[in-house]
C-alpha cells in the first residue's frame, strides 16, 4: 500500500480511573474529539460498556450524537456496539438515524462484548455472545441495506421488518468488527464485507496473528461473494509521544498502574502478566506499548506496514496513562510530525525547497546583480 493511503484515528473505550469525577471525564472525552477534529484526525471509535467502573460510556450512539454537534470533519464510529445485547431492529434504526444526522460521518463497529460482567448482569451466557453477534449481524446488515427481514432466534424475532429510513450512506455506512486473537472476528467481518478493528499489540507474534486473521477475513469475504480491502484494516496501539523518549516514559508514570490493576481485576484477559513488577518496561519491551518520540512512532509504524503488507488506519488507544496536558500534546505531536510522513503531505514543499536550493547560487547572483544595477541607476539619476 502507498504511504499516502494511511489514515489515523483514535479508539476511545474510554478508560477513566476510579478517582476521577465521571461527569468531567465524559466532558473531557468530548473535548478530546473536538481536538482530534481540529488536528485533522480521520476517525474516532467510541465503546459501549455497562460494568467495571472504568469504561463509562453506556451508549456510544448518544455520545456520537453529542460529538457530531461539536465537530465538522472527523468520522465517528461505535467502537464497538455490543450487538449481542440489543434487538437488531433497534440497533439498525438508531445507526441509520445517526447516518442521516451526521451526513454520513458515522461508522458501525460491532462486537460480541468484552466484559463478562456486562453479559452476567443481562443474563447472557458468555458462550452465546459470538453466536448472538453473528445472528444479530445477519439481520442488521440487510436492514441497513434496505431489505425486508423475517427472522427468528432464541433471543429475537423479526416479522417483515424494514427500516422506515433508508441509509444516508449507500448502500450502508462503513462497518468494522473487532478482532483480538481468535479468528471469530475475521470470519464475521469477511461474511459481511466489513473491516477489521484490531486490538492486541504490535509485537512480531501479534502481527503474525493479525496478518493471519486478515487473510481469513479476505478468504471468507470471497466465499460469501463480498470483497474487503486493506484500507478497511485498522490496527490499534497503546501509544504516547513526547519531545523526548525520557519525557514520554516519565509521563506514563501518571496513571499506567491504575489501568494495569483494572486489567488484572476486571478484564477477562489482561495483556500484562500478573507477576510483572515493572509493567511500563515490560510493555515497551514486548511492544504492547509504543512510548517515545514522533520519530520512534514513525519507525514502529513502518515496521508494522512492512510485516503486515500494509493496512488502512493506525488507531491510537485512548487512555489516561498520562496527564491531560501530556495527552493533548501527544496527539498534537502525532498530527504535526507523524501524519505528514505517511501521507506525503510535505512532498510538494520538499520538492519546491530542493529546487530552490539547487538553483540558489545562480539565482542569488542574479538577484545581487539586479540590486547593483538598480542602485547604480539610482545614483546616476541623482548625479544628473
Amino acid at each position: 500500500m502507498e504511504n499516502s493511503s494511511l489514515r489515523f484515528g483514535v479508539f476511545l473505550g474510554p478508560h477513566h480511573p476510579l478517582d476521577e469525577n465521571p461527569t468531567l471525564a465524559l466532558e473531557r472525552d468530548l473535548e478530546l474529539i473536538e481536538l482530534l477534529d481540529d488536528l485533522d484526525y480521520d476517525e474516532v471509535w467510541v465503546g459501549e460498556h455497562h460494568s467495571g467502573g472504568f469504561e463509562i460510556i453506556a451508549s456510544p450512539e448518544i455520545f456520537i450524537a453529542a460529538a457530531a454537534e461539536r465537530t465538522n470533519y472527523i468520522k465517528l464510529g461505535t467502537g464497538v456496539k455490543t450487538v449481542s445485547f440489543h434487538h437488531p431492529l433497534i440497533v439498525a434504526d438508531q445507526m441509520v438515524q445517526l447516518d442521516h444526522m451526521t451526513r454520513g460521518r458515522v461508522m458501525f463497529g460491532a462486537g460480541p462484548g468484552a466484559l463478562p460482567t456486562d453479559a452476567y448482569q443481562m443474563g447472557v451466557e458468555p458462550g452465546d455472545q459470538r453466536r448472538r453477534m453473528s445472528e444479530a449481524l445477519d439481520a442488521i446488515v440487510p436492514l441497513m441495506e434496505g431489505e425486508t427481514v423475517s427472522m427468528e432466534t432464541d433471543w429475537f424475532t423479526l416479522k417483515n421488518a424494514k427500516l422506515q429510513l433508508g441509509s444516508y450512506s449507500k448502500p450502508m455506512m462503513e462497518m468494522a468488527v473487532t478482532s483480538v486473537k481468535s479468528p471469530s472476528g475475521a470470519l464475521c467481518a469477511g461474511k459481511f464485507g466489513a473491516g477489521l478493528l484490531v486490538l492486541g499489540g504490535i509485537s512480531d507474534a501479534a502481527l503474525e496473528t493479525q496478518s493471519e486473521n486478515w487473510r481469513i477475513c479476505e478468504e471468507t469475504a470471497k466465499e460469501n461473494g463480498r470483497t474487503v480491502e486493506r484500507r478497511q484494516w485498522r490496527i490499534t496501539v497503546i501509544a504516547h509521544l513526547a519531545e523526548t523518549r525520557e519525557q514520554a516514559l516519565m509521563d506514563m508514570e501518571f496513571g499506567l498502574q491504575k489501568w494495569v490493576d483494572y486489567s488484572h481485576h476486571v478484564l477477562p484477559a489482561s495483556p500484562f502478566p500478573v507477576e510483572e513488577k515493572d509493567p511500563l518496561a515490560w510493555g515497551v519491551e514486548s511492544k504492547l506499548l509504543l512510548v517515545g518520540t514522533p520519530e520512534d512512532a514513525i519507525q514502529e509504524i513502518e515496521r508494522v506496514q512492512k510485516q503486515t503488507g500494509g493496512f488502512g488506519t493506525f488507531l491510537f488507544f485512548a487512555h489516561n496513562f498520562v496527564s491531560w496536558e501530556a495527552t493533548k500534546r501527544s496527539y498534537e505531536l502525532a498530527a504535526r510530525y507523524v501524519f505528514p510522513h505517511f501521507q506525503s503531505s510535505n512532498a510538494p514543499r520538499q520538492e519546491s525547497y530542493d529546487a530552490a536550493r539547487q538553483g540558489h547560487s545562480e539565482l542569488q547572483a542574479d538577484y545581487l546583480q539586479a540590486v547593483d544595477t538598480a542602485s547604480g541607476a539610482y545614483q546616476r539619476s541623482k548625479n544628473k
